[in-house]
């Protein structure tokens, strides 16, 4: 089922709606790479797994 509250446009994500870019999942978990997080490269989903049928990472 489409989560409308978390948009998303990862297509290698086993989570990804597919045919909108939303989530499937019915919350997320948002993890840091540094402390404070200062920058939106700073974090990531952590709930992401690869779609078992999807290629190499794009760039």
């Amino acid at each position: 089922m489409v989560n409308r509250s978390i948009a998303c446009n990862v297509r290698d994500c086993k989570y990804h709606a597919q045919n909108e870019n939303y989530c499937t999942l019915n919350a997320i978990q948002v993890v840091n790479h540094t402390t404070p997080a200062t920058t939106k490269e700073s974090t990531d989903c952590g709930s992401f797994e690869k779609n078992k049928g999807s290629g190499l990472a794009r760039s």
